[in-house]
């Protein structure tokens, strides 16, 4: 018990994705922040362009995509290219044509200021070293009204807590507007002025 406890305080003094090789962790169900509370959160329309930020093997990419419809985008952006191409390589399969991977490090997000309706991280927040400079890149590239939700499960090495996630987007002025699930796992919606 004791070399779990310790493994899991190193992970949070060291931040960093979880390596392809491991994507069974990510692949596991996500009690409390399923898809089907995303979905009520987020409240996906269709043609909306949604930014997934640190998308893992697709938990939640295929249903973005679905729920966006033909004429909307997922942009899927992850640090990992073994990720990005493990997850357009399950949309082919599902016939889904509306996923664009992107790699690249949060903190640099190359997307237009204002382009993005929604952008969603889940189980991923507390992975980034410099949660400040993507929180503000995040808020960069939602348009005005734009919506943020972070999931956050404890368990996850990287936990963030509600109290963190709330801080961080308002530091980087985005508004919270709800939370969804308790606080050992849930949803927070925060929201771009405007």
């Amino acid at each position: 018990m004791a070399g779990v406890g310790a493994a899991a305080l190193w992970w949070r003094k060291n931040p960093s994705a979880c390596p392809y090789s491991q994507r069974f962790w990510v692949e596991a169900p996500h009690p409390i922040i399923s898809r089907s509370r995303l979905r009520t959160v987020l409240r996906p329309r269709l043609a909306e362009r949604i930014l997934e930020v640190g998308v893992g093997t697709g938990y939640y990419s295929l249903d973005l995509a679905e729920w966006v419809g033909a004429a909307g985008t997922v942009e899927l952006f992850d640090l990992q290219q073994e990720m990005l191409d493990h997850v357009i390589e399950r949309a082919d399969e599902r016939g889904l044509e509306n996923l664009v991977p992107t790699r690249g490090d949060a903190t640099a997000l190359p997307y237009d200021d204002g382009s993005m309706d929604a952008t969603v991280l889940t189980a991923v927040l507390g992975e980034i070293p410099d949660r400040e400079a993507a929180m503000g890149e995040i808020a960069r590239v939602l348009r005005p009204g734009g919506r943020l939700v972070v999931g956050e499960l404890l368990g996850d090495p990287h936990f963030t807590s509600p109290r963190h996630v709330e801080r961080l987007g308002r530091e980087s002025g985005l508004v919270l507007e709800l939370r969804s699930g308790p606080w050992i796992g849930s949803f927070s919606l925060l929201r771009k002025p405007g």
